[in-house]
């Protein structure tokens, strides 16, 4: 069952995600060789959403080696990757899992939290930017929060120590019923910072973005090397149609003087 949801979330995202708002999102500039920003991005990962959302098709090795956390030979350095990465009891080869069994999930949140391995590709950096720095104080809701961009979210707002609490600014609108008649709704127009947290609003987004950068490596971690490989594969196609370009003009001057 997992397997089939899994597959109707890379075929049919819109379904999948019917109840996100529709609002506009800001812009993320990720830079997938900036080994730093990815390793702050890992380390908030860990701290911060591993506790319930996996990575399954990642595994601590090669992370370890494509984010530089590499010993004098070049392999994942044991000791730094078990002591800062690993809190899950996981071995070194094995996938990011996190530590949460889908029973106890499915109890405390209503439903199983997504594994987070491809939601880059699904939803694009620029969501998830947007979604990650978008919870703001929801009283109505279970866990008192709520999210801009994807309302009436399961999820409990765990970077609220290091945002702050946002709270929802309305603005009046008047709208017309069918009858003809008018009224006034309250419509979300902003969010305003109410309690800091314990990083200020531009470092907050600094490390949203280093988890963001994270998350796209991990849904391509080849990426660097297919787009290296791509070079050369145009490179190759240009010095092709110069000699299939003189080969076909070779050719034609046979047929031109019989």
């Amino acid at each position: 069952m997992q397997r089939i949801c899994f597959f109707l979330l890379l075929c049919f995202p819109t379904l999948v995600f019917a109840a996100a708002s529709q609002i506009p999102l800001d812009k993320v500039k990720i830079d997938p060789r900036d080994q730093a920003s990815l390793q702050r991005g890992a380390k908030l990962y860990v701290n911060y959403c591993q506790g319930c959302h996996s990575l399954q098709f990642m595994r601590y090795n090669r992370m370890a080696v494509d984010l530089g956390i590499v010993d004098t030979d070049g392999k994942a350095h044991t000791h730094l990757v078990k002591n800062n990465l690993i809190f899950t009891g996981s071995k070194l080869h094995e996938p990011m899992l996190n530590g949460m069994s889908e029973e106890e999930a499915a109890r405390w949140f209503g439903m199983v939290p997504p594994d987070l391995s491809l939601i880059t590709r699904v939803r694009g950096p620029n969501w998830v930017y947007s979604y990650l720095r978008s919870f703001y104080a929801d009283a109505s809701r279970p866990w008192g929060t709520n999210n801009l961009v994807f309302n009436d979210v399961s999820m409990p707002n765990v970077l609220l120590e290091l945002q702050g609490e946002q709270v929802p600014i309305y603005r009046t609108e008047v709208t017309k019923a069918p009858g003809g008649a008018s009224r006034e709704v309250q419509v979300l127009d902003h969010l305003e910072l109410a309690k800091p947290g314990s990083m200020q609003p531009q470092a907050f987004d600094s490390a949203m973005r280093d988890l963001v950068n994270f998350l796209a490596y991990v849904a391509e971690p080849v990426k660097l090397e297919r787009q290296r490989i791509g070079y050369w594969v145009i490179g190759f196609l240009i010095v092709f149609l110069v000699v299939v370009y003189l080969l076909k003009k070779e050719y034609w001057k046979d047929v031109k003087n019989k």
